[in-house]
């Protein structure tokens, strides 16, 4: 029934999330060119953006380049966004770890090129290119957690705002330091980090008046839970535990219960419940629906 009357019902006003999936902020009305912006970006090489999907549908995200503390280089910036649009297309997908290689989340961008894109023309095309990338990331219909060993400095630190929950180790840090190297956040991570622990405490911890390490950042509400090994292996193991306990049940069910949840934070309240119907649209009456009905479980068990 629910099928056959969003068929026959006028198209909602605006299903921003159901078609939102692959769209970018930016576009050329905006001054922004993409297609330039990529190739200039190619000419900063090293590391790499790792992607393992699991047959238990979580995909592991690798910020791959140890020799500079996992920063970003330009061409590790495209790799990311190749990957988001792989997860884009990942329909068997449930959850997310983002981790950086060898006990390190992220440094940031890598200096070679902060320092070749010296003009605020070049600053504010990387900005939207990295805002078009992680926003994209951030609406994927996987629950994505980062998790944080050692230091997430910088861009690493505006990384890990991108993903639904952080996870830290004892000894590690998260550390906004664009104030140090006279500039701003603007990978999207000012507004993610306001909405996670609000304006004040953004100030404190934008300012530098506030260092975040694991407790501090576990108080104030930037992570969720301290892990309790150090390990590599062990911590990702931890994580991967940790996950599990939101991704139980169809990919089709927790990937709406995502976008569902994401349509609040995007969307005004009009066009959230018309999103969150015709998310229903997409699994009232599927398989999961039909074989729960035909339980008659107890839900409250």
């Amino acid at each position: 029934m629910a099928r056959s009357l969003l068929k026959t019902s006028p198209n909602p006003v605006k299903t921003k999330l159901l078609h939102q999936i692959g769209l970018s902020l930016y576009n050329t009305s905006h001054g922004f060119h993409e297609e330039e912006v990529k190739k200039t970006l190619e000419q900063f090489p090293g590391g790499s953006i790792d992607l393992q999907k699991e047959n238990n549908g979580i995909g592991i995200l690798t910020l791959n380049n140890p020799s500079k503390m996992n920063a970003f280089s330009g061409v590790m910036m495209l790799q990311l966004l190749e990957k988001v649009i792989e997860l884009e297309n990942w329909t068997e997908g449930k959850g997310l770890i983002v981790r950086g290689a060898k006990n390190t989340f992220s440094s940031g961008s890598d200096l070679n090129a902060v320092k070749a894109l010296g003009t605020p023309e070049d600053g504010m095309a990387v900005c939207m290119f990295m805002q078009n990338t992680l926003t994209r990331f951030m609406r994927l219909p996987l629950i994505s957690v980062a998790l944080v060993q050692g230091r997430a400095l910088g861009g690493g630190a505006e990384v890990t705002t991108a993903c639904d929950f952080r996870l830290m180790t004892t000894e590690s840090e998260i550390r906004f330091v664009h104030k140090e190297m006279g500039i701003i956040p603007s990978w999207g991570g000012t507004t993610r980090l306001v909405e996670i622990i609000g304006s004040r405490q953004a100030l404190r911890v934008l300012s530098g008046a506030l260092k975040l390490d694991s407790e501090k950042a576990l108080h104030i509400g930037m992570v969720e839970d301290l892990l309790q090994s150090s390990d590599e292996t062990e911590c990702l193991k931890e994580a991967q535990e940790w996950l599990q306990q939101f991704i139980k049940g169809p990919p089709e069910v927790i990937r709406a219960l995502k976008k569902s949840v994401s349509c609040c934070k995007e969307l005004c309240l009009e066009e959230a419940l018309q999103t969150e119907r015709d998310l229903l649209g997409t699994v009232w009456g599927g398989p999961a629906n039909l074989e729960a009905v035909a339980r008659k479980g107890k839900f409250n068990k």
